[in-house]
């Protein structure tokens, strides 16, 4: 996103902020192909047959955001870190009720090691990853941002330390404290 498109979106967030309704409607073609892109590498480790779409999941998150009546966005790292959160949610929610129709039926499981790169060709087990992202959370809330922010939203390193507003040293050994909580965490799921 260029400075001018940068200060546009702050300015459309600062009236959504101040509940401007027009402002939602100028939104969603700014932050569109960003939204997109995060709800692509979302899907990535998703089924086949996954009947929530990116583009639909795109739509719901901006539903989600819009209609946030307390919404005093900072910048744009801060809309898209919460867009990255409302995916999660939605997504989490989504597997639910896939999982309370199935009971499970066709799971395959992915290993922390893979989750390193957001791009899995395996199914994620969304509801076990968010209970144990809320835990992580509880305990470190910037290591449970890092684990968002990477896996989901498919930021490097670079980007999250951007958002975080801390050093890519931090963020490295963040992650790499994170996945390894995370994987004794999730036990026998991740092997």
């Amino acid at each position: 996103m260029v400075e001018p498109e940068k200060e546009q979106l702050t300015r459309i967030l600062d009236g959504l902020g101040e509940g401007d309704r027009g402002a939602a409607a100028e939104l969603l073609p700014l932050v569109y192909a960003e939204l997109r892109e995060m709800a692509g590498m979302a899907f990535r480790g998703q089924r086949r047959d996954h009947t929530l779409q990116p583009t639909a999941l795109v739509h719901e998150v901006h539903v989600k955001l819009v209609d946030r009546a307390d919404a005093k966005w900072k910048d744009r790292n801060h809309f898209f870190t919460l867009a990255s959160k409302v995916m999660r949610q939605i997504l989490t929610d989504y597997a639910r009720g896939h999982l309370a129709e199935k009971r499970g039926r066709d799971w395959r499981r992915i290993t922390i090691e893979q989750a390193d790169s957001p791009i899995v060709t395996s199914t994620i087990d969304l509801v076990a990853l968010d209970a144990a992202l809320a835990r992580l959370s509880e305990l470190n809330e910037r290591h449970a941002r890092i684990v968002e922010l990477r896996f989901l939203a498919g930021l490097n390193i670079g980007e999250v330390a951007e958002i975080l507003e801390v050093s890519r040293r931090t963020v490295e050994l963040d992650w790499r404290t994170a996945r390894a909580w995370l994987r004794r965490e999730l036990g026998s799921q991740t092997s």
